[in-house]
């Protein structure tokens, strides 16, 4: 026989020769180690830095690429943790994303690490780490890769100081700013173990008052080195002053504005002096491009704790509080005061609800006795707008109508007061015929000579209500008359001349130009009650004669000139007969009733009012 025949498995053949699958497996292990050699050689002769590393984190062997970097012998590096050797270890994020991807539960981590070169300068790396198997060889050896990205990384970080900072003063700005101030609130910091130094946050918000008339005389290039340099001595401050604390951020908002971000505040007393240290180096004049400027500059300061705020609440305060800076004078510094935001805040509210107010029908009107002094019986009433507020109840005039006066709702507010008063002088009128009429008092705004047409407005209302021209009396401050010419001047002379009767409220806090005052059509003149005031002897109240001088002077000259005199705030008997033997001819005050209800008006007619 020639031959042995194979068995019925097929392994006869193992044991003479190699069959065709054998044969196949040792072609397979040739290749296999060859390309092994091939990839040893490539991974060492590579530019790139690498390193194998097992599955438990360990370097299996490196790269000379990665040898030349870290300036260490190749046989020091074997066995020991690569997340040592590129700072993977160093934070918790990428600690746990390095484990994943030993692990075989992530597929890839890349970081960027700042590393030493071997030469000792500083490099940024970017190292990444991948499974050198497929996805369902479980966890095996990982390649570790390091790429020197510094120049790249230079290049973004210049990038971002040019869009993070000021081309005109180098300061950092806006978007800086609160990216600074956002993480200050995130992460306050905490100088030591007391609970008072543990995240406080300070900020002096700041705009240079009067700059725009630098740009608009000395143009824009002067104006930008005039910012420049006060961006100097904003920043010689903040580091005079965070030495203390280890720095402040000074930014440019925009424009003029300026930000001075206290991080670590110590307290109130820290920004307040800030605040005065700044004042007074921006008041030393500056030389700029030939001229010698002075500015000044106004200051809203802030401090509170981090806890509970954010960076939109604190820009609003500072922001309100530089407003009231500017408000107080200018060129000086004013703290945060949480009352004064909320009566600002309940102003605000106020502005935005009163005219829907007055369409709605809020508002209601009381009205107090004015009294002759004689024979102490009632002869008219003012009438004092009241607003029921759903919110803050029952509001005076002084808190609404400086705003109305503002926002233009004084003419709408206005023309309701007059004709509600004047139908409600003609009811009582016609409800007790047999008593001499009371006339109406109402108050007028400047405004309302301006922006309406208040003669037509008066013509039309007491053709309405059929109430006598002469029963009308309308009021104005002493500051709105006095000057009175144009447009205010015809106005009131076509009211007088019309029939209705011209009072001077406040009369004596003014200029009171008593020469002007003869040719204007004035009837009537009420007397301030700080004048009145100057008249109590009771409870042991020092009377002032020179007020009882100028008020009987007063007196004597409206009488002179035919008007009637009518003494505000009159409060006590006392006051009562000393302004009735000096002659006024009628009073107002507490002593004869406050503001009441028409009801309450309805009652006194034609009697005396009790006192009090």
């Amino acid at each position: 026989m020639s031959g042995t025949p194979e068995g019925p498995t097929g392994r006869a053949g193992t044991t003479h020769g190699a069959g065709p699958s054998e044969i196949t497996q040792c072609d397979h292990r040739t290749v296999g180690v060859s390309e092994l050699h091939d990839y040893r050689s490539a991974f060492a002769a590579a530019a790139l830095p690498m390193a194998v590393v097992d599955h438990r984190g360990q370097v299996v062997r490196t790269n000379g690429a990665l040898d030349g970097l870290l300036g260490t012998d190749p046989s020091h590096l074997a066995g020991q943790p690569a997340a040592d050797l590129v700072g993977l270890s160093s934070d918790g994020p990428t600690w746990r994303a390095y484990t994943e991807v030993l692990r075989g539960a992530r597929p890839r981590l890349r970081c960027t690490r700042r590393l030493k070169h071997a030469d000792g300068r500083p490099m940024w790396a970017e190292v990444t780490v991948v499974p050198m198997g497929g996805p369902d060889t479980g966890p095996g050896r990982v390649l570790l890769s390091v790429s020197d990205v510094s120049d790249r990384r230079e290049l973004r970080e210049r990038l971002r100081h040019l869009r993070m900072h000021d081309p005109v003063t180098r300061l950092p700005n806006r978007t800086l700013f609160f990216e600074r101030l956002a993480t200050a609130l995130e992460n306050p910091p905490v100088t030591d173990g007391s609970s008072s130094r543990q995240g406080r946050i300070g900020l002096c918000y700041l705009d240079i008052d009067g700059f725009k008339a630098v740009n608009d005389t000395l143009g824009h290039r002067t104006g930008d080195r005039l910012l420049a340099a006060v961006a100097g001595r904003l920043t010689d401050c903040a580091e005079a002053d965070g030495h203390r604390t280890g720095g402040h951020l000074v930014a440019r908002l925009g424009g003029d504005e300026f930000a001075i971000l206290v991080e670590d505040s110590s307290g109130t007393q820290q920004l307040t002096d800030l605040a005065r240290s700044v004042l007074t180096a921006l008041q030393q004049p500056f030389e700029v491009a030939g001229h010698r400027l002075s500015v000044s500059a106004s200051i809203g300061v802030v401090e509170r704790a981090s806890a509970g705020t954010s960076a939109t609440a604190l820009m609003q305060a500072a922001d309100t509080t530089l407003y009231w800076a500017k408000a107080d004078g200018r060129s000086r510094w004013t703290l945060f005061d949480p009352e004064r935001n909320a009566h600002r805040m309940t102003r605000q509210a106020l502005s935005s609800t009163l005219r829907p107010a007055v369409e709605r029908g809020e508002f209601t009107l009381e009205y107090q006795p004015l009294v002759g002094m004689a024979d102490e019986v009632v002869r008219g009433v003012e009438a004092l707008v009241r607003w029921n507020h759903p919110r803050f109840g029952l509001l005076a005039p002084s808190r609404f109508v400086p705003i109305a006066e503002e926002d233009g709702t004084i003419v709408q507010l206005g023309r309701w007061v007059l004709r509600t008063a004047c139908l409600q002088a003609r009811r009582w009128q016609l409800e007790h015929p047999g008593e001499p009429a009371l006339f109406i008092s109402v108050n007028v705004a400047v405004r309302q000579l301006w922006d309406s047409d208040l003669v037509a407005d008066v013509a039309q209302i007491l053709a309405e209500t059929g109430l006598e021209p002469g029963l009308l009396q309308l009021e104005l401050t002493e500051s709105a008359v006095m000057g009175s010419s144009g447009r205010p001047l015809r106005v009131l002379q076509a009211l007088s001349d019309m029939g209705v009767r011209i009072a001077i409220d406040d009369f004596g806090t003014g200029y009171s130009n008593l020469a002007y005052l003869s040719r204007l059509p004035v009837s009537v003149l009420k007397l301030d009650g700080s004048f009145v005031r100057g008249f109590r002897y009771e409870e042991g109240a020092h009377p002032s004669p020179a007020d009882e001088t100028i008020v009987e002077a007063m007196v004597q000259l409206a009488h002179r000139l035919g008007l009637t005199v009518t003494a505000e705030c009159v409060e006590t008997s006392g006051q009562a007969e000393r302004l009735r033997r000096i002659g006024c001819d009628t009073g107002q005050g507490w002593l004869y009733s406050r503001a009441v209800a028409p009801e309450r008006i309805a009652e006194l007619i034609g009697t005396r009012p009790p006192e009090g």
